[in-house]
């Protein structure tokens, strides 16, 4: 039963890195006009370099909550000499998701206290959801697992 909840804690890091490697990437390639234009008003109100660190925080994010559980457990088959290896990108894999899901965290604030929860609450309360849960399920289940 311990296989079903890491597969599905990676299944969740998998949909919660996805979505928010996505935003990651339209943060980190569109000029400020643009994402002025697509609704994200609070980029008016903050330094353009802060947007581009949040933009790149949720791409590594994204690609530490989906590569590090999965080299974990290649390095992990590999050779016992491995085994700090494969413990060390377990702990990162936690860390990543966890990571994402602070970020949608302070997101909610942020959106909150600029009055717009109406319009984003339905995107960062999920996605907090889904990262929590998968944080949770790799440091309780994949990493005692692998």
């Amino acid at each position: 039963m311990n296989y079903v909840y890491a597969i599905a804690g990676l299944a969740l890091s998998v949909f919660v890195a996805n979505g928010l490697f996505k935003a990651g990437k339209f943060k980190a390639t569109a000029s400020k006009e643009t994402l002025l234009g697509a609704g994200f008003g609070w980029v008016a109100n903050i330094p353009f370099g802060t947007v581009r660190l949040i933009a790149w925080l949720e791409i590594l994010g994204a690609i530490g909550a989906v590569l590090a559980p999965v080299a974990a457990y290649a390095t992990g088959l590999v050779s016992a000499d491995f085994a700090s290896t494969a413990e060390a990108f377990k702990w990162v894999g936690v860390a990543a998701a966890a990571g994402l899901a602070l970020t949608m965290l302070v997101a909610f604030i942020m959106h909150a206290v600029r009055g717009e929860t109406k319009y984003t609450a339905k995107m960062t309360v999920p996605l907090f959801l889904v990262a929590t849960a998968a944080a949770v399920l790799q440091a309780v289940v994949t990493l005692p697992l692998f």
